[in-house]
């Protein structure tokens, strides 16, 4: 099969099962009606004493195109299963799917189920989604082969269980082995709590510290001169030595721990640690010069954005969907590393994915259904599909064992640290609850664009101005 996320021509051939939206789903603010991109075009239409089911993809995983055929074979198959639901994907182009769920649900037009979406994109739509609570309870639905802890993840104060587990992401370090080896330097710990081997034998604290030395040794420039060097170039750089791929304001600042920008009394705050965080950040990009700034960053030195898979950094910090999503172009030898302690806490973020049903769905029950398949027959196939660690116990057991071998035959790759990093995952969640969500998060990427895109700024005027900002962003929902 044989498909785009766009609106293609009349001569493209699409499921019956599969809708297409894009930006051009454009919709008015204020009344005007919501016009679908584009509607199924081969094979004839839903069996019309099927109850329809729509599942949206786009505000997480799933709408890049390695995914798609995946998410077709799993609705097809669900639909052979049974006569009473017809379930229709609707594939969102991710850059506009927020903004269009957004308007489906302001305006009558909610699709059943949503997901998969992380946290930080779920919470951008508070009191939209069906507390599960009393389905689960009608149903009897097992819950016993998940982690109570994930499943109380998704139980939300005032809104209910609004999710079930179905995929985690934990964050480690890659490390890029060919770059250690090339300038001499031990490779980082595997193991949470074990010390950094120097070159001498030296045992160091495996934290942020050690790594920032590190990333400046290797970080270099045309000539071959580290960032240790006096004569460093800091304008000719071709390979950096740290860099938090992909991430914005909020993870970045949790490698220095957990926090939240709203504090108990629902205000905007920048906790202390975050600061500093995003000071040393500041100043790894534009004084040190140990990680790319804007510039750099979306060059095509750095991957265009990819910066591990460019080859060209030494240490890169993200979550396991990098390596399944990002990692085709990478042609060297990499491996993991446990994150580093910033003072006598170490932060492993982690990304968790789950599908919700909105509350406006007409058809919660048969809504229910469906869900229980993408969490239940569905989940080991999906769950390889989007690169995350499956939620469900009894799916665990070899999972890393099967990815490995498929996306990197050639290389041995200790996944032991990805799934130690679990037992650091920040709470709160750095992609928790922000009031006024969707204006806020603006706010930060517009703060994030600066501190990567302008140097000489003054980092304690600039956070000062972020807090009244959200403050204002706050008060304005």
């Amino acid at each position: 099969m044989r498909t785009r996320l766009l609106a293609a021509s009349s001569g493209d051939r699409r499921s019956t099962t599969t809708r297409w939206l894009s930006a051009s789903r454009a919709i008015a603010i204020g009344g005007a009606t919501a016009v679908l991109a584009s509607a199924c075009l081969s094979g004839g239409s839903t069996a019309s004493d099927r109850v329809e089911i729509r599942w949206f993809v786009g505000v997480g995983v799933g709408s890049d195109a390695p995914a798609i055929p995946a998410q077709e074979q799993i609705v097809e198959e669900f639909n052979a299963s049974q006569d009473e639901i017809e379930l229709v994907l609707d594939i969102v182009d991710a850059g506009a799917a927020p903004d269009i769920l957004n308007t489906q649900i302001a305006t009558g037009d909610a699709p059943d189920i949503v997901g998969p979406m992380g946290i930080k994109a779920q919470a951008k739509f508070p009191g939209a989604w069906l507390d599960l609570a009393p389905y689960i309870e009608k149903n009897n639905y097992d819950l016993s082969d998940f982690d109570p802890a994930l499943v109380d993840f998704y139980h939300l104060e005032g809104e209910g269980q609004i999710g079930l587990p179905f995929a985690v992401y934990p964050s480690f370090l890659y490390v890029n082995l060919d770059l250690f080896d090339e300038a001499g330097l031990p490779y980082p710990p595997q193991e949470y709590g074990a010390p950094y081997i120097d070159s001498e034998g030296n045992e160091l604290p495996w934290n942020i510290d050690t790594m920032t030395d590190l990333a400046m040794q290797l970080t270099v420039d045309a000539e071959g001169n580290d960032a240790t060097d006096p004569s460093f170039d800091p304008d000719n750089i071709v390979q950096f030595g740290f860099g938090n791929i992909f991430a914005d304001i909020r993870s970045q600042a949790t490698l220095f721990g957990a926090g939240s920008l709203v504090d108990d009394a629902g205000n905007a705050q920048i906790p202390e640690h975050w600061s500093e965080a995003l000071q040393w950040y500041y100043d790894g990009m534009w004084t040190e010069h140990f990680m790319p700034n804007g510039p750099y960053g979306d060059s095509d030195l750095m991957g265009a954005g990819s910066w591990f898979e460019s080859g060209n950094l030494g240490m890169g910090y993200s979550h396991l969907w990098y390596a399944t999503c990002c990692m085709t172009g990478f042609e060297g030898n990499w491996d993991t590393a446990a994150v580093p302690a910033y003072g006598d806490q170490t932060t492993a973020k982690i990304h968790a994915d789950t599908f919700g049903i909105t509350k406006d769905s007409e058809h919660p029950d048969e809504a229910f259904e469906v869900l229980t398949y993408l969490l239940g027959d569905a989940s080991e196939k999906l769950t390889q599909t989007y690169g995350g660690t499956p939620a469900r116990l009894s799916l665990q057991d070899g999972y890393f064992d099967r990815i490995g071998t498929e996306a990197f035959p050639d290389q041995d790759i200790n996944w032991d640290v990805v799934l130690d990093g679990i037992a650091y995952a920040d709470e709160p969640s750095h992609e928790g609850y922000l009031p006024n969500a969707l204006e806020a998060t603006t706010v930060l990427d517009e703060y994030g664009a600066r501190f990567s895109q302008e140097e000489g700024l003054d980092m304690d005027a600039e956070l000062e101005q972020l807090q009244a900002d959200l403050q204002a962003t706050f008060d304005a929902e």
